[in-house]
């Protein structure tokens, strides 16, 4: 009987024993060849977009920081986000890729797996905290007269804080970074929930705080800010010109905001799909041809904000410069009889009030 009871709790282990502790190599490539080189020149498009792409953004924001309003630092501190997974992140999994296998070992793997965690939950968070801004801007005006920028560095503190603790969680030992089933990049630790309660326990915590709650309070926001939006159309066309382009300034905005929440989402969702899957569905159920793809598209998330900027950029310009038309036709009408050198200062003056608004 105790024969019995050993062999059985031996076959158990070994059904809950993840592919990282198989036999074979775990950073060996279990793609083709061929589907490496094409992943990694797709990573490689990938990450000289993305990288351009918020460099140029956190470069033009740098050039005016100090007029930076809140909203617009957050989305700073996304570029930022992004970024970092394009410079820290990528070239790992791009050689790996051309290599035919991982070659930056375990501790190499570890570091792959905490910044591509950190990075991705400072971005997911940065973007919960812009749609609750959205939110009370839209929903509770009030809530716009008291907010400072140093209320958006506080913001950003608790941002990079809750990142940094729930992708170093996984080192004190209740979690682990691990490679991936097709071997050429890594992630966080999903194959623990097969093994432990333990285990179940912390993938379901990063699960809910990590993924769950940030996507809930999102689509919250921006629920709550299209309602609000229908309801109150009609009373802002009664309003005068200057609080009527504030509003549409302010939609922009939100237009932008929710188009990169979107755009991550779609990214993300499938590879959170697949992971809880790998955590809870049947061991090993899902094909490493179709793992792959998830991933791909994931890691393709950074490049879409910038893109996002540039495509709403101008149409928010057009309607700023609309705008101050009909501001700049009074201010000319009221200082006709003023020299032309106290008319321009004025103009100008005024623009400048309108563009901070």
């Amino acid at each position: 009987m105790n024969g019995m009871a050993s062999d059985h709790n031996t076959s158990s282990q070994e059904e809950y024993l993840p592919h990282y502790l198989q036999k074979e190599d775990p950073f060996t490539s279990k793609l083709s060849r061929e589907a490496d080189i094409i992943a990694g020149f797709y990573l490689t498009v990938i990450g000289i977009l993305s990288t351009l792409g918020n460099g140029y953004v956190i470069f033009m924001s740098s050039k005016r920081k100090k007029k930076l309003r809140p909203a617009e630092i957050m989305t700073v501190n996304l570029a930022v986000c992004d970024l970092g997974i394009s410079v820290v992140g990528k070239p790992f999994s791009i050689i790996s890729f051309f290599s035919h296998r991982w070659v930056f070992g375990w501790m190499g793997c570890r570091w792959y797996g905490w910044a591509g965690f950190f990075f991705g939950c400072g971005s997911l968070i940065t973007m919960t905290a812009v749609s609750l801004d959205r939110y009370l801007k839209i929903c509770h005006l009030s809530y716009g007269t008291w907010l400072k920028r140093h209320h958006a560095f506080i913001c950003l503190a608790i941002i990079w804080a809750y990142a940094t603790f729930w992708a170093t969680v996984p080192f004190a030992g209740v979690g682990s970074y691990a490679p991936e089933p097709f071997g050429t990049s890594c992630t966080l630790d999903w194959w623990l929930a097969q093994a432990s309660v333990s285990g179940q326990a912390f993938i379901l915590s990063i699960l809910f705080f990590c993924l769950l709650f940030p996507t809930a309070v999102i689509v919250f926001s921006y629920v709550k800010i299209i309602l609000k939006v229908k309801s109150s159309t009609k009373e802002v066309a009664h309003y005068d010109t200057r609080i009527q382009n504030s509003h549409i300034l302010e939609m922009k905005l939100t237009k932008v905001a929710m188009l990169i929440c979107a755009g991550f989402l779609i990214a993300w969702i499938p590879y959170a799909v697949v992971s809880v899957w790998s955590a809870f569905g049947q061991p090993d159920s899902v094909p490493i041809q179709f793992s792959v793809v998830p991933t791909l598209l994931a890691k393709s998330a950074a490049m879409y904000n910038p893109i996002i900027y540039q495509v709403i950029d101008c149409k928010f310009a057009c309607c700023r410069s609309g705008g101050l038309k009909t501001l700049q036709k009074k201010n000319s009408l009221r200082k006709s009889r003023m020299y032309t050198i106290s008319s321009h200062k004025d103009s100008t003056a005024m623009n400048e009030t309108q563009l901070e608004v």
